[in-house]
């Protein structure tokens, strides 16, 4: 029952992080059940099966928050569930190690360029209004890359497509992250279908760890989608570069076995960064804001002004011209009244 609980509670943590930033569920669950006792290999299987039924919560959650473009869903879900089976069917018989340096590097980079561009120019015209939707011709590379990834090298769908179609500004932060939250819901489910034919009865081992899982981020996909409908869009930018980079700088140090204090200045030195930004751009999008919000009623009130001008003008000229009409039937050679 105890075990129950710790894995609940890691898949809590997890979903948050997942709905709210759009990414980084199977590395922050998976870490924080290594951090359990559990072991890597367990715990990777365990989170594939596990985000089937919390990213179908996620995706109901942010369906129900208007977070979804179900047009993109298919077009990079789809093919993202092609990718997810065929990197859960290539997992089990070989090791893609080598590919994670490459990976890693491209996914920081994009995670510095995301931090600077969201908090230097919070994107306030985004929530607002949104271009031309994505084609089928970008979305379809991208999802099978981030499936095969995400399936691959036990994570990586968010950081791959949450990344990228930030990156291009077509979309509010909140939409991209809704839709991708609610597209893994195909590829997670194609994953576990790979695994299954390729770990056989072994993929079962893990029940307990998969329902606490499961559990968690059901009860906690609502709080994420709530909090992603609420928090303002250069936040969630920021938000996500950050992770973006101290996750994959973790893997790069992993790789390159990079341990001991330089590794720590390194986490310490990103983290702070990471909060300074992400609470610039929030001072700096809640001063737009409330601009914005002044602007509106001074606009309303000399609208409202003006009317009243306008008003009391037009009611003059009427009584005016009435009075001049009537003044033509009682004396038609003069309109004026003579004063005596």
């Amino acid at each position: 029952m105890i075990k129950l609980l710790v894995f609940t509670l890691v898949g809590i943590g997890a979903q948050i992080v997942d709905g709210t930033l759009g990414m980084a569920f199977g590395v922050t669950a998976t870490t924080l059940l290594v951090l359990s006792g559990t072991g890597a290999a367990h715990a990777s299987a365990a989170v594939h099966f596990a985000e089937v039924a919390t990213t179908l919560a996620s995706g109901i959650s942010h369906w129900r928050f208007g977070n979804v473009d179900w047009k993109m869903v298919l077009r990079l879900g789809v093919p993202g569930g092609v990718g997810a089976f065929l990197g859960a069917t290539v997992l089990s018989r070989i090791s893609t190690e080598a590919a994670e340096p490459v990976t890693a590097g491209i996914l920081l980079a994009i995670g510095v360029f995301l931090v600077v561009r969201f908090s230097s120019r919070p994107p306030l015209e985004l929530a607002a209004s949104e271009k031309a939707a994505h084609s089928t011709k970008f979305l379809t590379p991208l999802g099978l890359f981030g499936g095969f990834i995400d399936a691959s090298g036990g994570g990586g769908w968010g950081p791959v497509t949450t990344s990228t179609l930030l990156t291009t500004g077509r979309a509010a932060p909140r939409r991209v992250i809704g839709t991708v939250s609610a597209s893994e819901f195909i590829v997670s489910a194609s994953a576990s279908v790979g695994f299954l034919l390729g770990l056989g009865s072994e993929f079962f081992d893990n029940l307990l760890i998969i329902a606490g899982l499961a559990l968690g981020g059901v009860l906690a996909a609502p709080l994420a989608a709530w909090l992603v409908s609420r928090v303002a869009p250069a936040v969630l930018g920021t938000g996500v570069g950050g992770v973006l980079v101290l996750t994959n700088v973790r893997t790069l140090f992993k790789t390159f076995e990079i341990e001991g204090a330089p590794r720590t200045i390194a986490y310490v030195v990103i983290v702070v960064v990471a909060i300074t930004l992400t609470g610039y751009a929030w001072q700096k999008s809640r001063a737009s804001r409330a601009t914005e919000t002044t602007a509106d009623p001074a606009a309303g009130e000399t609208g409202r002004v003006s009317g009243d001008v306008d008003h009391a003008s037009g009611g003059t000229e009427t009584t005016q011209t009435a009075s001049r009409s009537q003044g033509n039937e009682d004396s038609p050679e003069s309109a004026e009244v003579p004063v005596r």
